[in-house]
């Protein structure tokens, strides 16, 4: 496709979780460094919560590979809408525990145990990482509770980190969870990227995708693709990929303003979020003085030439 064209050795915008584009600043570096702090502390569970498209789940992926594997055994689970008895077995399947299929909730809970238990002889700490957890039945999450029961009298057994989306927190409400609520040690909140990260985080992709030399991206593109992503990490990927295809189908070398509105009238979601002043060429506060003026002289020449109810003249 494009890579020749603008010197790229692999695409800098894809929306897979590739951990070879993690970037070591802004926000992600301290949600990073709050997770590997409390599961080497031997914390039980740890939350990070952000919206749709914020980087969760890449954070989930760099978090298991920076986890020594001489020290941890790892288990993550992308798809959280499972039963108790689901929960279980597929608990069991990450920390390869043998078992029946025939084998009863109390019977998998305490092979579960074993196998930890096992583990922990052999020095090393057991980390289940869950995403999208604001799926999960409540039932569920009672049992994973019950799970992380399992403790020495100086570390919990099984450590969990949840990651979701704000919801989680409502989820947590609920009086039927709060005792594992009260178990939540750290949490941490993923925003969208501020101006600066924003520039950071587009550079650094580029960077990664093998780009040098003169900028690829003009800088009122920049503040185009800024404004139209509002700093959601997925976002500003899938409209800087189709931007790059517009402008390389232009042939030319740099993406401009106009490449970055092809990309946003192709994205649903970047068009459904209002951003009306896109293809506008006044800036917002401008407009509304503007509607502002007209509505004030209409008013005026209204009054004058006696529309108005007596009353009011």
């Amino acid at each position: 496709m494009y890579l020749e064209h603008f010197g790229l050795k692999q695409f800098p915008f894809t929306i897979t979780p590739d951990t070879g584009f993690f970037m070591n600043r802004a926000g992600y570096q301290d949600a990073l460094n709050v997770l590997l702090v409390s599961l080497r502390s031997g914390e039980g569970f740890v939350k990070v919560t952000g919206e749709v498209g914020v980087g969760k789940t890449i954070l989930c992926r760099k978090l298991l590979n920076s986890l020594s594997r001489e020290n941890f055994v790892t288990a993550y689970m992308h798809n959280p809408y499972l039963q108790p008895d689901s929960l279980l077995f597929a608990v069991a399947d990450e920390l390869r525990v043998g078992y029946k299929e025939t084998d009863s909730q109390h019977v998998l809970l305490k092979r579960i145990t074993r196998s930890l238990i096992d583990y922990h002889r052999n020095g090393k700490a057991v980390v289940l990482c869950l995403d999208e957890v604001q799926a999960m039945p409540v039932q569920t999450l009672e049992v994973l509770r019950l799970l992380t029961n399992l403790e020495t009298e100086k570390r919990k057994l099984l450590q969990v980190v949840l990651f979701g989306q704000p919801e989680l927190d409502t989820l947590l409400e609920q009086p039927s969870i709060r005792q594992l609520k009260q178990r939540i040690t750290f949490s941490y909140r993923l925003l969208p990227l501020n101006r600066v990260a924003f520039r950071a985080y587009v550079d650094h992709r580029l960077a990664v995708a093998g780009h040098e030399g003169t900028p690829l991206i003009q800088r009122p593109a920049y503040d185009l693709l800024y404004r139209t992503s509002q700093g959601i990490p997925r976002l500003i990927n899938i409209i800087g990929h189709k931007a790059l295809l517009a402008a390389y189908g232009n042939g030319d070398r740099q993406v401009k303003p106009a490449h970055i509105k092809m990309a946003v009238a192709d994205t649903s979601e970047a068009r459904a979020a209002g951003r009306w002043d896109l293809f506008w060429p006044f800036p917002r506060a401008a407009c509304y003085l503007a509607v502002a003026s007209i509505v004030l002289v209409a008013a005026v020449v209204v009054f004058n030439n006696g529309f108005l109810p007596g009353y009011w003249r």
